[in-house]
């Protein structure tokens, strides 16, 4: 069975920082593309970014470029979500997502092979 388990969410003032991990099991996890999205209470949900098998390939939305990173451990079957200078906008329930044949998409409609369950993040001014 299948398992990507997010953890690392919790609250934190504006322009602090936080670390998102993502577990995965049941998968070969180094066959897989991995991504995170967002979803805030009545808006649509977020592509945040994605990267690439081996880790090397990184894409950021502009609304977090260049305050949060990604990084996987392909050893250890996790990747993980740096988010600094946080904003209260940044609000949302973070998901990580995997994908065996793409990076995952920003695209409204994309579905990628497995989701995780989500972890909260809240940012207060």
């Amino acid at each position: 069975q299948v398992q990507l388990k997010e953890s690392g969410g919790g609250s934190v003032q504006a322009g602090g920082s936080l670390r998102l991990s993502c577990a995965a099991s049941g998968l070969t996890f180094r066959s897989y593309a991995m991504g995170w999205f967002r979803q805030a209470p009545g808006k649509e949900r977020e592509f945040v970014g994605s990267i690439s098998w081996s880790g090397v390939n990184k894409y950021y939305s502009d609304s977090v470029k260049g305050r949060f990173s990604f990084s996987r451990d392909n050893a250890k079957n996790m990747v993980y979500l740096q988010m600094n200078s946080l904003k209260p906008e940044d609000t949302a329930v973070y998901y990580c997502a995997a994908d065996a044949k793409r990076l995952p998409q920003p695209s409204s409609d994309y579905v990628p092979d497995y989701w995780g369950q989500g972890t909260q993040v809240t940012v207060s001014s």
